[in-house]
């Protein structure tokens, strides 16, 4: 198999949705066999783009020029999935471009299988999304979807530290506090599938956001920082607003990171 830097480059390079996730997948696979196999894969260099090739739809725009719909209505209902699967394919790329831009940093073969499960995952969220849109006589791609979701990547671009506590303890960890609203209301419109998909992303991305606190720990281990004061600097430095309760403090306590991380980061209302 190719080293995983390069496989992950190769999935940021696909621009289709659906290609993309395939790879994504693809790539797991040979991942995860070999790790099965006891064998440790080589992780090698890449050069991923700065920005992840992407489909000529949707049309990406500012998030205030982003319509706003209700979901109490069936066009609504598509847009909040549209926005979640457009959420979920960013997600895929933000996995393997942890990998791919900071393969120079030593780190143990745990990282690697960590990172792999969650793009798999990702991926199968995207596709789950997908279906459901598809089921409800849209695709992905049919509405304007917001363009900053890549931002928090560019601006952590050459600070992994940085990218650890902004992407997953930041924006995966507010996917926890959203996700059980959404669950509500598709349940209530007796969108079977819908609650579904959303349930199996619910209880997958507790791990992602796990995943990002233990490996930020131990870097903080490693370069002998404190977790919760390093963590506030790097958010006020990268994340751009204060953090908006309510939290799920449960999903979040689960997921490793306590509330004393996120309530002084909070705007107050």
């Amino acid at each position: 198999m190719r080293p995983l830097a390069q496989m992950a480059e190769a999935v940021l390079r696909t621009a289709d949705g659906r290609e993309k996730t395939a790879l994504s997948r693809h790539c797991a696979a040979e991942w995860q066999e070999a790790r099965q196999r006891g064998e440790t894969p080589e992780i090698g260099r890449a050069d991923p783009p700065l920005h992840p090739a992407r489909p000529a739809e949707p049309e990406l725009l500012s998030p205030r020029d982003v319509p706003r719909r209700r979901p109490g209505t069936p066009e609504g209902r598509i847009a909040l999935l549209h926005a979640v699967a457009h959420i979920e394919l960013n997600a895929v790329d933000l996995h393997w471009d942890i990998i791919a831009r900071f393969a120079h940093v030593r780190m143990p073969t745990g990282f690697y299988d960590d990172w792999v499960k969650a793009a798999d995952e990702e991926s199968k969220h995207f596709n789950l999304m997908c279906d459901c849109l598809e089921a409800m006589g849209s695709r992905y791609g049919a509405l304007p979807a917001h363009a900053g979701m890549w931002r928090a990547a560019e601006d952590t671009a050459e600070d992994f530290m940085g990218r650890l506590a902004v992407v997953p303890m930041v924006l995966e960890a507010r996917g926890l506090d959203v996700t059980p609203g959404m669950i509500e209301i598709f349940r209530k419109a007796k969108a079977d599938d819908a609650v579904a998909a959303l349930e199996t992303i619910y209880a997958e991305e507790v791990s992602h956001v796990a995943y990002g606190s233990k490996w930020f720990h131990f870097l903080c281990g490693r370069h002998e920082d404190d977790p919760k004061e390093r963590f506030h600097a790097l958010v006020r430095t990268y994340f751009h607003g204060a953090l908006k309760p309510p939290f799920n403090e449960e999903k979040r306590a689960e997921a490793g990171i306590p509330p004393d991380f996120y309530w002084p980061l909070a705007e107050r209302v």
